[in-house]
């Protein structure tokens, strides 16, 4: 089969929404990892609250965010204003596992059609899909990663006018929505730099797979072809 440059070129887009949805995925569902920060944090001194406190407030928007449960902040006060960024965040929650599950599907059917030799993809410059997956994903990371460093809060707020454009509901009051204190900059920085190392060290490890894996394949079927006999 002739390998195709447009089936390569959606097969690297999907890998990088993959990895990328996966990767935000982690912190957005794996509660441990908040529960982590309340102490690494030092949360409690900083806000005058429990630990238990800072949990329940936490729960309840998760649930809210990730199983459509009544919104709810705890003991912590919310506002009106502070509800309506939070319903405007339930939708990219939402979207993120769409894309992630749909992704998910289409590369397992990539991979039974491919294993199946019905599939062949186009190497530019000798290197497969998830190669160039990995490097388009470690550039655009770079590149924010830099702009991090040299002023977050200038990307923090880009971020909010990017995805949602038009509005101001995000800048939060502690006055009127006390979830902001257990949130806060120092928790997305660290956030950030997790879904940044899960999401190029998955890339870059499945292309290093990738890559060895075709190198070999020229010889693994010269060795698997029947010898001929002499007379």
């Amino acid at each position: 089969m002739r390998p195709s440059k447009l089936l390569s070129l959606a097969l690297a887009a999907t890998l990088a929404v993959f990895f990328l949805t996966a990767a935000v995925a982690v912190p957005m569902l794996c509660r441990p990892y908040y529960y982590a920060q309340i102490d690494a944090l030092d949360l409690p001194a900083q806000t005058d609250w429990s630990e238990q406190t800072i949990r329940t407030a936490y729960d309840e928007v998760m649930d809210y965010l990730v199983y459509g449960a009544p919104f709810g902040t705890g003991a912590l006060r919310s506002s009106a204003s502070g509800r309506a960024h939070f319903a405007d965040c339930r939708v990219l929650f939402r979207l993120d596992l769409a894309l992630l599950g749909g992704t998910s599907a289409v590369l397992l059917v990539i991979g039974l059609l491919y294993h199946r030799g019905r599939l062949a993809f186009h190497r530019f410059w000798g290197r497969g899909p998830a190669f160039w997956a990995a490097v388009c994903l470690t550039v655009a990371f770079l590149l924010l990663a830099l702009w991090a460093i040299r002023d977050f809060d200038g990307l923090f707020t880009a971020f909010h006018r990017v995805f949602f454009p038009g509005k101001t509901n995000w800048i939060f009051d502690p006055q009127t929505d006390a979830i902001i204190c257990i949130l806060p900059t120092a928790f997305w920085a660290r956030t950030g730099g997790l879904v940044l190392a899960l999401c190029l060290g998955g890339a870059s490890l499945t292309a290093l797979v990738a890559e060895r894996r075709a190198r070999r394949r020229p010889f693994d079927r010269h060795a698997q072809k029947p010898s001929r006999r002499t007379s």
